[in-house]
């Protein structure tokens, strides 16, 4: 089907106008249909909304893929569909433990998904930093209410994970010689550490 194909269905069946020119810019990825576009799209094209995307990467995506309505979803949640859409918009997450676990199961999103979509990477990467580098203990919690994970495999991938990195500065770190490259060198293993801190941490949970 050429563009104004496209066009003319969208606008036959679903009374939607919309030029050649911006179904073009769709399928370059130049501009973005809206959800009622993406539904009507699929319509014309015989397939469904998933189908259509990338991977996805936000809320917004995942629950497309799933076509999912926001006040079907948000009911799943306990939430009215006016808070789940303010998520959405925002991309920050403002949900309880139990409502992130029924997200991921409703749009069957991994715990690495979940983070992405809801813009939490970054805090989690702080978490774990500390945790490595400091008493792991005391971040078991702020990282399971950060993450939608049983608290034991958390526990059990941070003990490992401050285990990893404490042999890593002892193994890199010598006090017997007195040059500084070798220091350099901890530092330098220990920064390339940290900077893979939360992969490894999804490596060690078995996401």
């Amino acid at each position: 089907m050429a563009p104004g194909h496209v066009a003319y269905g969208l606008g036959a069946q679903y009374g939607l106008r919309i030029t050649a020119e911006t179904v073009m810019a769709w399928e370059r990825g130049t501009a973005l249909p809206g959800e009622r576009e993406l539904m009507a799209l699929a319509g014309v094209l015989w397939c469904a909304p998933g189908e259509l995307l990338a991977a996805a990467s936000t809320l917004r995506e995942h629950r497309l893929a799933r076509d999912i309505a926001v006040d079907d979803l948000a009911r799943s949640l306990g939430m009215t569909g006016a808070a789940y859409q303010r998520v959405e918009e925002s991309g920050r997450w403002r949900g309880n433990e139990r409502q992130a676990v029924a997200l991921c199961d409703a749009l069957d999103m991994s715990a690495a998904q979940f983070l992405t979509a809801t813009g939490r990477n970054e805090e989690l990467a702080e978490l774990l930093t500390r945790a490595v580098t400091t008493r792991w203990q005391a971040y078991v919690r702020p990282v399971d209410k950060l993450v939608p994970l049983d608290r034991v495999l958390i526990q059990d991938v941070l003990e490992q994970l401050h285990a990893d990195y404490q042999a890593l500065m002892v193994s890199t770190l010598s006090w017997n010689t007195t040059g500084r490259d070798r220091a350099g060198t901890a530092g330098d293993a220990g920064r390339e550490f940290l900077d893979r801190v939360v992969e490894e941490f999804w490596r060690t949970a078995g996401i």
